[in-house]
């Protein structure tokens, strides 16, 4: 069998825009996450209500210490915008690259 990875999944409340929310995590957070050991992956997303952080790492080790280093990203610079409801490290059992960036998004 291949590698295995682990997750964590952060659930957020939020007010304002969530676009510009997830451009500030893309420009803030994600720097970070890339600088911390054994980062595989991170992604954002959005519901009418509720923004979900969803980052990959090599091991459940280094899925634990990403939330220290959001939890302190967070506060510092969208704790105003942002409300952590819970976070859960997960076994990912599988995942495809998406290529998105807010970068591509229009907006009106």
């Amino acid at each position: 069998m291949g590698d295995r990875m682990d997750g964590r999944v952060a659930t957020y409340t939020y007010t304002g825009d969530a676009l510009q929310i997830a451009r500030k995590a893309e420009e803030g957070m994600l720097p970070i996450f890339r600088a911390q050991p054994g980062f595989k992956g991170y992604s954002l997303f959005a519901t009418g209500d509720k923004v979900i952080s969803i980052s990959a790492w090599e091991n459940a080790d280094a899925a634990e210490k990403a939330n220290a280093a959001a939890a302190e990203w967070v506060a510092d610079n969208i704790a105003d915008q942002l409300e952590l409801q819970k976070t859960e490290i997960c076994d990912i059992l599988f995942s495809t690259p998406l290529g998105v960036s807010t970068r591509d998004r229009v907006t009106a």
